[in-house]
Parts: C-alpha cells; structure tokens; sequence
C-alpha cells in the first residue's frame, strides 16, 4: 500500500468513527451535548490534520493498527494538552498587548 493510501484509509476509518460519534452525541440530552461539545470540536480539529496529509507514513501505517485511532489521538491529546493550554494563554497575552497598543495609539491621536 503507498503512503497516501495508507493516509486515505486513515483518514476514512477516522472519519468514519467520529460520524458514529457525533451520531451518538445527537441522541444525548441537551446537557450531555454540552459536555462533550469540547472533545467533538478537538476531534473535528484531529481529523483535519488527518485529511491534510501531513502524517509521517509511519505514523498513519501505526495508526491504523489500532480499532479507533481517532479516539486515541484524541486520549492522548486529552492527557498531554500542555501545548493547548499554553495557547489560551498566550492569546490572552497577545490581546492584553492590542487593547494596550490601540489604546495608546488613541491616546496619541487625541493628545494632538
């Protein structure tokens, strides 16, 4: 199998699994929903990076050893998401710095 047949058939057998569970998702109460509204929104996200085509052949080949590899990826997103985290807070900063500079640049502009 070639290197982009293999990141097809990933890509399918992910896709595949999170039809089943948004399929699962739409059957639960409203509540539950909200609950797992995070984990649909990181696994859309997983499975984007799937379609891209950006995974090491090696990867993909790995991964499709596993039954729901989508739901593993995202497992191990879910206890490793340091990175995640360290992006919220860095947006946070980054928009304490625009408030600032804007601003400051009307400040300038009505001291003239």
């Amino acid at each position: 199998m070639t290197g982009e047949e293999l990141l097809t058939k990933l890509y399918q057998r992910m896709s595949a699994e999170q039809e089943q569970y948004r399929n699962w998702l739409l059957g639960q109460p409203p509540g539950k929903m909200l609950s797992h509204a995070l984990e649909y929104a990181i696994r859309e996200d997983i499975l984007e990076m799937a379609k891209d085509d950006d995974l090491p052949m090696g990867q993909a080949g790995t991964l499709l050893k596993s039954r729901t590899p989508l739901a593993d990826v995202f497992k191990q997103w879910r206890n490793h998401q340091v990175g995640y985290l360290e992006g919220i807070r860095d947006a946070f900063k980054r928009c304490e710095d625009v408030i600032s500079y804007n601003q400051q640049q009307k400040s300038q502009r009505e001291g003239r």
